[in-house]
């Protein structure tokens, strides 16, 4: 379907309201264009006419100075009603595609926001989502009530004078072609200014999140040069925008000033020589009028046609986001066991982020209900892209991952990662409450819960010592708590979820202090108690503690056992186990 239509379609909803929209349109066009005939009879019946008695000519004009007030306050009252209407379906359709647009986003696999920047995917929910609510409001039904305007002064117009319309009519090719020219200049004006706004956000962006690395490299001086490129860059394409659209309206004032002129000369003649051509002075004036009013919505469409290629090109972005292949998706018929009793399973698994770039070959192992496992080797081992693919944040590329039987894409992706916990090296704290960071809102999740498992695992003592207790709000990313407090409050996160699987990244408790590394290695072992547990190894405790280790190598299981087994064995796991023991711990 074409983008635009589709666009168009999710208007369907509202098109009751839509035929509301378009019938006020063509109310408030007839009633308003109805106007200078009213001037036209009042300048020739009441103030032309001297054959008539001044009393009637008096009441006569009373009458049609209140009809005219009235038909004003009517036609401008259904003018007023009909914007409010047409910017609520407006905001409802923006409504609709935004939701649609966050919906689509928290659906995409984890490797799209591996290879598309933050600040792109917020220009989508947006900047493109606000072009196209302007595009909606103003654009498509302030065309056609623009249109059916123009299509009425046009009708009035040539009623009044059609040798004076045709006369008039015969000057627009010229006038659309200025407009044209200028308008495809602004056109081009507009897509540099969001070309260089893009590049300046991204420089702001990656400036404010590297600032400590900035101000700890003494790069404050090149980092202001960078931007004042930049900056410079926007303000040249700012003043290109405004020296073309500074000749708009001048070109809209010589156009409506040669059809006046035009209507001048020929009805000025008309009138002086007296004759049988029925222009009065009234005619005239009226004439003049429909000019003025026949160049604001002409003005006003040669306007929305460059916004209209600015909503088109949002359009683009927003419905290729949309289209954008989900690749990890629900099955038809997915899957949904009462209780996992927690065998993993991988049957010959080999994974690539990059096509046959491959991170994991030929992987099989199983792990047993209740155990602990341990995955140990070198960075880019493929140790993390384990428990990514036991989640579905990635779906395998050949061979199959399992748990108790059931292959993981089975299972609806919702259902599948509710019944596993994650603890990561790079814990992320919400903007909210200390409460609400554990209980995630989810429903069961109640206070009592919260408290519980802060309690168990260690977490409780420094929440109770903040100044609001569990109601603290924490800012961005936990600003103001420790690694270790952050640690320790997204173990209660994951213990307050209950759930039936675990995978830990251990890593984080190298940066703590000894005193709270017992604490998380405590809040650790209730958290894998009785459960079926994968942990990334980089700690000796955790992997001396684990049932089995496996020992990964370039994307490939080299080796597996217990601690003792794999240092009988003098290889691969012994070099990197005496690497750890002599690195700080």
């Amino acid at each position: 379907m074409n983008k635009g239509k589709r666009f168009l379609s999710y208007a369907k909803p509202y098109w009751p309201w839509l035929v509301l929209a378009f019938a006020l349109i063509m109310f408030t066009s007839l009633s308003i264009n109805y106007l200078p005939v009213l001037l036209q009879r009042i300048t020739d019946d009441c103030l032309r006419d001297t054959g008539a008695g001044a009393d009637s000519r008096i009441k006569l004009l009373f009458h049609l100075g209140k009809l005219y007030l009235i038909i004003a306050a009517i036609g401008h009252s259904v003018r007023y009603l009909q914007a409010l209407l047409t910017a609520w379906i407006g905001q409802r359709i923006v409504y609709d595609l935004r939701m649609a647009v966050f919906r689509k986003v928290l659906k995409l696999h984890q490797g799209y926001f591996d290879k598309t920047a933050v600040g792109t995917l917020m220009t989508r929910v947006t900047s493109d989502i606000e072009r196209l609510q302007h595009f909606v409001t103003e654009g498509v039904v302030g065309s056609i009530a623009d249109i059916f305007m123009i299509l009425g002064i046009m009708g009035y117009m040539v009623w009044f004078s059609p040798v004076l319309s045709l006369s008039i009519f015969a000057t627009l090719p010229v006038l659309f072609a200025l407009m044209y020219f200028v308008n495809a200049r602004l056109r081009n004006a507009n897509r540099d200014i969001r070309d260089r706004q893009s590049k300046l956000n991204a420089l702001i962006q990656e400036d404010l999140t590297g600032m400590t690395t900035i101000q700890l490299f003494n790069r404050e001086a090149s980092t202001i040069e960078d931007f004042n490129q930049s900056n410079t860059h926007l303000r040249s394409a700012y003043f290109d925008e405004v020296r073309w659209f500074s000749l708009y309206f001048p070109t809209m004032e010589s156009g409506q000033m040669i059809a006046v002129l035009i209507t001048l000369a020929i009805g000025g003649f008309a009138l002086l020589g007296d004759s049988d051509d029925a222009m009065t002075l009234g005619k005239l004036i009226a004439f003049i009028a429909y000019i003025r009013n026949f160049f604001h919505p002409l003005g006003s469409l040669s306007d929305k046609a460059g916004s209209f290629q600015v909503a088109m090109a949002s359009i683009e972005r927003v419905f290729d986001l949309l289209d954008e292949d989900e690749q990890v998706s629900d099955p038809e018929t997915p899957e949904s066991p009462d209780r996992l009793a927690g065998t993993i399973a991988f049957n010959n698994v080999s994974f690539a982020y990059v096509e046959k770039n491959w991170v994991i070959k030929n992987l099989s192992f199983q792990v047993e209900p209740g155990q602990v496992l341990a995955v140990v080797g070198a960075t880019g081992a493929g140790k993390s892209t384990i428990i990514n693919l036991i989640g579905r944040f990635y779906d395998v590329q050949q061979g199959s991952v399992t748990i108790d039987g059931i292959d993981v894409r089975n299972f609806a992706k919702h259902d599948l990662r509710g019944r596993l916990g994650y603890v990561f090296q790079d814990p992320f704290i919400f903007t909210g409450s200390i409460a609400e960071n554990i209980s995630l809102d989810t429903p069961g999740v109640d206070r009592e819960a919260v408290i519980r498992a802060a309690q168990t695992v260690n977490a409780h003592g420094f929440i109770e010592a903040m100044p609001k207790g569990y109601d603290t709000i924490m800012n961005e990313r936990g600003a103001g708590l420790s690694l270790g407090q952050k640690q320790l409050l997204v173990m209660a996160r994951a213990l307050a979820q209950n759930p039936e699987l675990l995978f830990v990244l251990d890593e984080a408790t190298a940066s703590v202090d000894t005193a709270t590394e017992i604490l998380i290695q405590d809040a650790l072992a209730k958290l894998m108690s009785n459960r079926t547990s994968i942990v990334i190894a980089h700690r000796l405790s955790t992997i001396r503690n684990a049932d089995r280790i496996l020992v990964m190598r370039h994307g490939e299981l080299v080796d597996q056992g217990t601690h003792d087994e794999l240092m009988e064995n003098d290889g691969y796991y012994r070099q990197l186990y005496e690497l750890l023991l002599h690195a700080p711990q």
